[in-house]
């Protein structure tokens, strides 16, 4: 009878097992052990030792002009920078995931067509062509086709070096968030896109409700990876006059000639922006990675002998 009981209880509520990767390993010290760590206190304290008595580093000035005004307006500009094309990419990335994978010809093809040619060329590159593409278009007419109805737009007016910044930046950064999210899809298994067609679910409602949902374990880390390089890669706004961190760092230099002191003030901001970053990265991976595991944890996998094998990919049409 109490045995009965206690398999009444474990079955209502359910204790959570460790899978086999999250028991701790113990290994025992060995000898190399200790002279790798040896070697790598030697060489973190050598690095301090030389960047704390060498005075070319000039550490008064790096820290004179690490919180002036300049510098952080630029900081700013750099965040912003880095939520708004990191915002509209996604937007875009996902139009380009749902286009990829579509069974129309014409719309995957195209949507290949803009990956491989965003990703094929350099950033800095395209950076510098939305700059200056009043040179091939310096007027455009915004208008209803096949009536009198337009607007002209001047685009040399409009596309300052922020702009110019924003729309590279997005459109170079939506190829990689194409591919990652349409990853995220593949994941998805082929029951669910069956079941949400049964239920007479459309499209959209089945893009919405059932598939994006489920792509979230995978999609967020990467995404939080790619939102890190960006943040590193709008460094190269600087080209276009853009005042970010680094073209405010470099603008003070090139008054004062303290060069490799402004250079350590802006990769600090950099360096503790992307630690600052990482840390709900991880805190997201963790939970993710958590939930997916869960999902095939052992007491699962007993209950159904199905539910640990993968899933073959295959490819769904969201269209």
């Amino acid at each position: 009878m109490s045995t009965d009981l206690i398999g009444t209880k474990t079955r209502s509520r359910p204790v959570s097992q460790l899978l086999a990767e999250e028991k701790k390993r113990i290994t025992p010290k060995r000898p190399r052990d200790y002279v790798t760590w040896a070697v790598a206190i030697a060489i973190v304290a050598g690095l301090v030792w030389t960047a704390v008595t060498n005075e070319n580093y000039r550490w008064p000035v790096v820290f004179s002009y690490f919180t002036t005004q300049s510098i952080l307006n630029g900081l700013l500009i750099t965040l912003l920078l880095t939520a708004v094309s990191m915002a509209l990419s996604t937007l875009l990335g996902l139009v380009l995931a749902v286009m990829r994978m579509s069974h129309q010809r014409p719309v995957s093809g195209l949507a290949q067509l803009y990956i491989a040619f965003f990703r094929g060329t350099p950033v800095l590159v395209q950076l510098i062509f939305w700059f200056n593409i009043a040179a091939l278009y310096p007027h455009i007419s915004i208008g209803i086709p096949f009536t009198d109805i337009s607007t002209p737009v001047n685009v040399n007016a409009i596309m300052t070096p922020l702009t110019a910044a924003v729309v590279g930046l997005t459109l170079n950064q939506a190829a990689y968030m194409s591919e990652i999210i349409r990853g995220g899809f593949a994941s998805v298994p082929r029951g669910q896109h069956e079941a949400a067609e049964s239920l007479g679910m459309s499209g959209f409602t089945k893009l919405r409700r059932v598939i994006i949902p489920q792509t979230m374990p995978s999609v967020v880390p990467a995404t939080g990876n790619q939102v890190i390089g960006m943040l590193k890669e709008t460094s190269l706004v600087s080209v276009l006059g853009v005042a970010d961190l680094l073209n405010s760092a470099q603008s003070i230099y090139a008054r004062n000639y303290q060069t490799i002191p402004l250079l350590i003030v802006a990769s600090l901001w950099y360096l503790i922006m992307t630690l600052v970053l990482s840390v709900p990265q991880s805190m997201i991976e963790r939970r993710f990675s958590r939930s997916t595991r869960a999902r095939l944890s052992p007491a699962a996998t007993s209950a159904e002998p199905e539910a640990g094998r993968p899933v073959p990919a295959t490819r769904e049409s969201l269209l």
